[in-house]
């Protein structure tokens, strides 16, 4: 599978962005859709997964604040972020888990919040 992302830039505290993943290969092995982020000088974090029943699991931080979802028909995998804050700024990366075998990773894309 392989995952383009696009969407990230530069917005005011408080401000949305929408990003978007699109897939492509073998999209019927996806098994999960997951976006994860990473500042600099810290590890990597799980922000938002979309399983293939549909369920979702957010992390605490953006709880209430960010949504993960698909458009099927377009093979790609939104995060909706609203209300952002200076501590969301990090480099944004979706992942693709299958049902067998490796998962897959988009190149990321830079997200920055100013104060």
């Amino acid at each position: 599978v392989q995952l383009v992302e696009s969407g990230g830039g530069l917005v005011q505290a408080g401000g949305s962005l929408r990003l978007s993943c699109a897939a492509s290969g073998s999209i019927f092995a996806i098994n999960v859709m997951n976006w994860y982020r990473q500042a600099p000088g810290k590890q990597r974090e799980l922000v938002a997964a979309l399983t293939r029943g549909g369920s979702t699991n957010y992390a605490d931080s953006v709880k209430g604040r960010f949504t993960i979802s698909r458009d099927n028909a377009k093979n790609t995998v939104y995060l909706q972020m609203n209300s952002l804050k200076p501590e969301d700024t990090a480099v944004y990366y979706c992942n693709a888990e299958m049902i067998v075998g490796f998962g897959s990773w988009g190149q990321g894309t830079q997200v920055t919040v100013s104060s």
